[in-house]
Formats: structure tokens, sequence, C-alpha cells
């Protein structure tokens, strides 16, 4: 496997907006259109991200927020462990999926091929090139915030208690234009999303990195495992080519089929057909289903994969998986540790193609290897107070 480091930036630029004022329609003589220069600093454009990220208002019925499956307490990612995959603002309607942590989402780049394989992206498939696209996915989606149009999401923040600073930010007009009014809401998010509160580096192992903490003697083995027996290392590096840029992102933001097995508990099978017509017989092929893919050609050899996530934040965001079929961490490195020797403990994969053999499925670890893996990985989460 090709090893891939992605180095991103923190942090927006301060914008500065121009607004044009129109002339006096009932005047007999033509006035020069005026030019108010409106300076908007980054803490504001944040701000403003972060009101519409929290607002529960948003969603057809209202009560469900990006929050609602984003928790900050949960990593961001969805705290409603009762489900496999995350229930949307109408009650009893499931996703396929599990709703991913976008903790340190800013630093998958933007979706592209680079001769091996697919990187980056937004979502599990890469649907989203970028954060500002992502963010537009969920509002009209009938399965996550359930609404009916962008006019009508849109009305939702034209009436927000934050309407007018979101006016003065995107431009007095910003309303009359909806595509433009749309893109605005997805930039303002991703400004949010592209700040030190989702992407900290507060964890154990920062610290340790720093020479400001300790492993234990059980963190310290599941850490050597982790770049050594196990190999886990291959597809969540613990270095980057310059940490003085940005710590270890624990991800190569690529695609693999590791042959995860379908989950019967996913409530997703018993939804309406107009909702899910394949019913217990659905498939996820994950990047096959991303339309630059198919545009490609490539859906074939993508059948299967989804997107390497980051571990940083992964003892808070179970289930695991795309369809949330693991509940533990215990039970996610016991899958990679025994895949292929033990099969009749996992089931068959979802998807049978691509499946990858090179470094996941028969590591040979001892039932207290598994266990150090992942007191290890729990060094991972942001937060770390010293004792």
């Amino acid at each position: 496997m090709k090893q891939r480091y992605i180095i991103g930036t923190l942090g927006v630029i301060a914008l500065c907006i121009v607004v044009g004022c129109q002339s006096d329609a009932t005047s007999d003589t033509t006035t020069p259109t005026m030019i108010q220069e409106v300076k908007i600093t980054e803490a504001e454009k944040i701000a403003l991200g972060k009101a519409i990220f929290f607002d529960t208002h948003l969603s057809d019925p209202v009560g469900q927020s990006c929050a609602s499956c984003h928790s900050p307490e949960m990593g961001f990612a969805n705290p409603n462990h009762a489900f496999p995959t995350s229930e949307g603002a109408v009650a009893g309607l499931f996703a396929e999926r599990n709703a991913p942590t976008i903790a340190y989402s800013q630093y998958s780049p933007e979706f592209y091929y680079d001769g091996t394989g697919y990187v980056g992206g937004e979502f599990l498939d890469g649907r989203a090139a970028t954060l500002e696209l992502q963010a537009g996915g969920p509002p009209l989606n009938p399965l996550e915030m359930h609404n009916s149009s962008k006019e009508s999401y849109i009305g939702k923040i034209a009436q927000a208690s934050y309407a007018d600073e979101f006016k003065r930010v995107y431009g007095q007009n910003i309303f009359a234009d909806t595509n433009k009014t749309y893109a605005a809401i997805g930039d303002a998010l991703a400004t949010y999303e592209r700040t030190s509160e989702l992407s900290q580096f507060s964890s154990k192992f920062d610290a340790f990195q720093k020479g400001d903490a300790n492993l234990t003697a059980q963190e310290k083995l599941g850490l050597d495992l982790f770049i050594g027996k196990a190999k886990c290392f291959v597809c969540h590096p613990v270095t980057n080519e310059d940490l003085t840029t940005v710590p270890a992102l624990f991800t190569e933001y690529d695609y693999e089929n590791i042959g995860v097995p379908k989950n019967p508990n996913n409530a997703f099978y018993t939804l309406a057909s107009e909702y899910n017509p394949d019913g217990a017989h659905f498939v996820d092929i994950g990047l096959a289903r991303n339309p630059q893919v198919i545009a490609q050609g490539r859906a074939a050899q993508s059948r299967g994969k989804f997107k390497t996530p980051t571990l940083r934040n992964v003892e808070l965001t179970a289930p695991y998986m795309h369809n949330g079929v693991f509940s533990t961490l215990k039970q996610v490195v016991s899958f990679y540790n025994t895949r292929d020797s033990d099969p009749a403990r996992w089931g068959e994969p979802e998807v049978a193609e691509n499946v990858n053999k090179d470094f996941i499925g028969d590591l040979k670890l001892t039932n207290g290897e598994e266990d150090a893996i992942v007191a290890f990985l729990k060094t991972l989460s942001d937060g770390y107070i010293r004792k």
C-alpha cells in the first residue's frame, strides 16, 4: 500500500466583502453606485458557522442540528449509540450508514485519483469533494435533516436570530439568490469546522509526544504493536512528513474494503421502499456510489471501499464501521486480527470483491495484545488532563 501524508492548514483568513448599494429608482438622474467595505473578522465568521452548526430549528421537523449527529462530547460523531446507524429528524427513519466523526476533517484533501486509488473528499465515499460541499448534503437528505428544498432550509436561516449577521458577512442581498445562499451556508459551516474546536490535538498521545506524559506499560505495548506486529500504522500512520505543521492524523485518507460483514441490526433494511427499494438485500457498495468514480469508469474496482477514518477520538465514536456492525474497540481489533483465521466468527463480507488481504486478517495477536492495542487507542481521545 502506498504511504500518503496529507498536511492541512489551520484556520481561515479574514474576509472583506464589498456591498453595492442600489441607486434611487425614482430619481431623474443616475446616481453612481456607492461602495461600502465591510470587514469581517475570522472570529465573526466562525461564530456564525458555529451558530448554524448547533441550531436545532433547521430540520423538518425541528429538533435536529448538525451537532445532533456530530456531538462535541462524542468526538464530533453520533452520540446516540442505541442504534448502529444514524436516526434522522423524522423518528424511525435511519440512514444506511453511521454518521462518522467530522473531527480533523479539515485535513482531508479535496477528492482526487492519484493513479492507484482515490484519496480524500468528505463522507465515507468521498462524494463531496470539500467540507463546503459536504455541509450541503444533510439538510436535504430525507433520512437526515429532511428539508424538502433549499428554499425551505434557507427560509429558516433567514428567520434565525443570526440572520442579520449572516447578511453582514455575506451581503445584504444574499437571500435573493438561492444557490449563492446555500453555498454561503456551507462556507460558514466549513469555516467553523476548520477551527481548533474540531482539531484539538489534545490527547494523552499528544502529551506523550511532547514529553509531557508517560504511557502505561499496557499503552506502550499497544503502541509498539500498532507500529509493529499489528501493522496498524500502514493505513493509520503515527507520523507525518512534517510534525511541526500538524501532529499525526492516523489516516491516509485513502479507500479500502476490509471485508466488513453486513449488520443484520441495521434499521435501514426495514425502511419503506421509497427510501430503500432493496430492503434486506441492500448492499452498501461504498466508494462505487460516488458519481465521480462512476463517471471515470472505476466503479467496479471501488466496490466496498470506504475512506480510512482518523483514529483520533476513536474511543468515543462507537459504533464502528460504516454500518455500525461493531459496538466496541475490542471487537474491531479482534476482527482485524482474526478475520481470515476465524471467518465463521465474522461472516461473509458485505462486498466480497476488492477485499484488502495485505495487512489484515491473520495478525496472530494474543488476547492480551488485542487489549493493549485498545488501551493505546484510548490515548487518542482529546481533552487529556494530566493527573
